[in-house]
């Protein structure tokens, strides 16, 4: 009977504050995760709003590639002509 007791008394002092204290550490995490949720909610929520006007500005998307491209190739021919040619080039 007395080992039941002395057995009690090491639950209530020893094991249930150590429980007591992970529980604590767990409990902490999991709010740091709720706001991080909510805070990548509201980010998404904000992200979703601004993408409205994207489906028009796609719309020019073919216009806007076009130009690039033939800036793109007078860009590279003014290199070519400025630059002296490799050597091994045939």
């Amino acid at each position: 009977m007395v080992l039941w007791w002395i057995g009690n008394a090491v639950l209530l002092l020893v094991v249930l504050p150590v429980v007591i204290a992970l529980l604590n550490r767990v409990l902490a995490a999991v709010e740091r995760i709720r706001w991080a949720a909510d805070d990548i909610l509201a980010g998404g929520v904000e992200l979703a709003g601004a993408l409205d006007p994207v489906p028009s500005m796609l719309a020019t998307t073919d216009a806007t590639v076009a130009q690039v491209s033939a800036g793109a190739v007078r860009y590279a021919g003014s290199v070519a002509v400025l630059l002296p040619p490799k050597e091994g080039a045939h």
